[in-house]
């Protein structure tokens, strides 16, 4: 582990950039950008688009570790470059900006009441391969739609379970069970959720050092314990549907916890756009991200 991303991590002020639409999403995320479907005939060309938008994004000069302190990506980005430089050399040693690796492959169907990660077939040789890579952490998400007891137990139990695959690989793992901001139980959701968390912390030897990505709380400083808890590097918030605006003025009100937006960050960018018109939204929603995360 590196100790000076670690630090950084750990204390710095900013936030941490999702720019990790995998697969599934990144039709998703093109279309928002402002390229449609037609664009591409195959994978291969919709993934060259999609890191030609995360180069963009990378080099915009509000990109700066003075508000970005990290960036999640996909494991397709990790292989591409950035003026010659592998993605991850290239945030690090020209941006000072730590990599981590989006790991799990999707999401199992719903069953009590959550999706469980689909199985992470070959994991070793993917965190081998983002160590070659100097990448620092993981993300993995699973998604909460219910306050189910024991889809809830399930679903925390996996997470904690992967990532003692990922710190003996000697990385940091985000472990990201996201509650539905539209859930008819939210509150209760996130109660259960933080109890099976708190247990599963309490198991870990003391050198075992997690992050949390989880969505904004209901209650205000809800996620408190979690964050001072010795375990814990950083809990970050997903944006989870909320515009920009919204995640924002929920994120301030809920201290020690920093943002990991993805839709949110991008909000606005569009393929058309000048550079200079491209640079100034780019930089002014990071430094209102980061405002938020430092509140």
């Amino acid at each position: 582990m590196n100790n000076k991303q670690f630090g950084r991590i750990q204390t710095g002020k900013g936030f941490i950039a999702a720019l990790d639409q995998s697969g599934g999403s990144t039709p998703k995320a093109l279309l928002s950008y402002g390229i449609s479907e037609n664009s591409y005939s195959n994978d291969e060309e919709m993934y060259t688009l999609v890191h030609e938008m995360r180069t963009r994004i990378i080099k915009s000069p509000g990109f700066d570790s003075q508000y970005v302190l990290g960036a999640i990506l996909f494991e397709n980005t990790i292989d591409r470059s950035i003026d010659g430089q592998y993605t991850a050399d290239f945030l690090w040693e020209k941006k000072g900006i730590v990599s981590f690796l989006k790991v799990d492959k999707g999401l199992a169907e719903l069953e009590d009441g959550v999706q469980l990660m689909k199985p992470i077939n070959g994991l070793d040789e993917l965190l081998n391969r983002a160590n070659e890579r100097n990448i620092f952490g993981t993300k993995m998400r699973s998604f909460i739609k219910e306050a189910n007891p024991s889809g809830i137990k399930k679903i925390v139990q996996q997470q904690f379970d992967v990532a003692k695959q990922i710190v003996a690989a000697g990385l940091v793992p985000i472990i990201e069970p996201e509650v539905d901001i539209h859930s008819a139980d939210k509150a209760g959701s996130e109660r259960i959720l933080k109890e099976e968390i708190l247990d599963q912390l309490s198991a870990l030897g003391k050198d075992v050092k997690i992050m949390l990505k989880l969505s904004l709380p209901t209650e205000d400083n809800f996620y408190k314990e979690l964050i001072e808890h010795p375990n814990v590097v950083r809990v970050v918030a997903l944006s989870g549907g909320y515009t920009q605006a919204e995640a924002n003025e929920k994120l301030a009100h809920n201290h020690g916890m920093i943002a990991s937006f993805s839709r949110a960050l991008t909000e606005g960018l569009t393929a058309n756009q000048t550079d200079d018109e491209f640079n100034a939204m780019l930089s002014k929603s990071i430094q209102n991200i980061s405002e938020a995360s430092n509140a």
